[in-house]
């Protein structure tokens, strides 16, 4: 405060206020806040522009992309968030989206490392042992998450992202 605003203030209020300052706990947060000075955060998010945009991609995928088992949308997040697309695009992140997703259906490793890395996901939550898919035999019955599953599974995506539902 200023030496003005302590001059207008009365000896009561003066101690109203090192009575309620005594019965504090003093916290790191109230550090921070008094060394930043009233105001300092007035207008910024104190969320990164791309943790922004990671989230609107995690809330898009949640409701668009066909997981029942929730895990291939949480790996596929993992990977776009760490591809040079999304930090090119973060101030519009569903093209860094739509420009993965068709990196990876093109790329016939990439689509395989995507499904290796979902079902590794899926058998670490599920506490199972995971399917992984040979290229010499049929996928078995049960894995959730084949090549073609997955390939079909981001084809509708794409499908959507370039429709423009959102």
């Amino acid at each position: 405060m200023s030496d003005n605003q302590n001059k207008q203030r009365s000896p009561s209020d003066a101690e109203l206020e090192r009575e309620i300052r005594q019965e504090r706990q003093f916290s790191l947060a109230e550090a921070i806040g008094r060394m930043a000075g009233p105001g300092a955060m007035k207008g910024v998010s104190p969320v990164t522009c791309l943790e922004q945009a990671v989230a609107e991609i995690q809330d898009y995928l949640d409701r668009h992309l066909a997981d029942s088992a929730r895990v291939l949308s949480g790996v596929l997040l993992r990977q776009v968030r760490g591809s040079e697309l999304l930090l090119k695009s973060f101030e519009q992140p569903l093209v860094g989206l739509a420009g993965y997703v068709q990196y990876v259906l093109g790329c016939e490793h990439a689509l395989r490392e995507l499904v290796r890395e979902a079902d590794v996901e899926w058998g670490r939550l599920f506490d199972e042992r995971p399917y992984f898919e040979r290229d010499t035999s049929p996928p078995a019955a049960a894995d959730p998450y084949t090549r073609e599953s997955v390939r079909a599974a981001l084809i509708q995506l794409m499908g959507e992202l370039t429709a423009g539902k959102s």
